[in-house]
């Protein structure tokens, strides 16, 4: 079976530009749809996955293929949604972006707060808890492949999420 992935970062290794490019282009929709479950605001999505695009091409020289390329772009997506829900802490407890007009009901409003509420409740679970759970939640992967990604086993990563659904329930009550 053929790894195109690989075969693109090979050649980008040796200096070919278009081949990351390609690289980008394959990912690029998955990643975004990544943030976009968080953050429920399509400009913060595209601006995250760009982050995590320029991470990519500064440390993707060193990739040595241990790990599959898409477990390596899963940890990135992590890593900076993590950083996200940091840098965004005080703006999620204070609920700043979320203010509803007065006199407006919005059906589709309330079911981006809800979103939003959640994913706020989210960023406030302990780290490998969060990490299962946008995995899990974000990027719809199996128990097994979410240990693999995590370096955990399998029932250690259905373990993390039980324990997330029951403090995501104490958070949110």
């Amino acid at each position: 079976m053929i790894d195109i992935d690989k075969e693109l970062i090979i050649k980008f290794q040796k200096g070919d530009m278009k081949s990351y490019n390609a690289l980008v282009i394959r990912h690029l929709k998955n990643t975004i749809g990544f943030f976009y479950n968080i953050t429920s605001n399509q400009m913060e999505s595209e601006d995250l996955a760009q982050d995590v695009f320029i991470k990519l091409n500064k440390h993707l020289m060193k990739f040595n293929f241990q790990s599959k390329f898409t477990t390596y772009l899963y940890r990135v997506n992590m890593n900076t949604a993590n950083t996200w829900f940091k840098r965004n802490r005080w703006r999620n407890i204070l609920h700043l972006d979320q203010t509803v007009e007065k006199g407006e009901y919005d059906t589709l409003l309330e079911t981006s707060w809800t979103r939003k509420e959640l994913w706020n409740a989210v960023g406030k679970l302990p780290l490998k808890q969060r990490q299962v759970v946008m995995l899990r939640v974000a990027e719809e992967l199996p128990y097994k492949e979410i240990g693999y990604v995590m370096g955990i086993n399998f029932g250690t990563a259905k373990v993390h999420f039980h324990h997330a659904v029951n403090n995501l329930k104490g958070i949110l009550k």
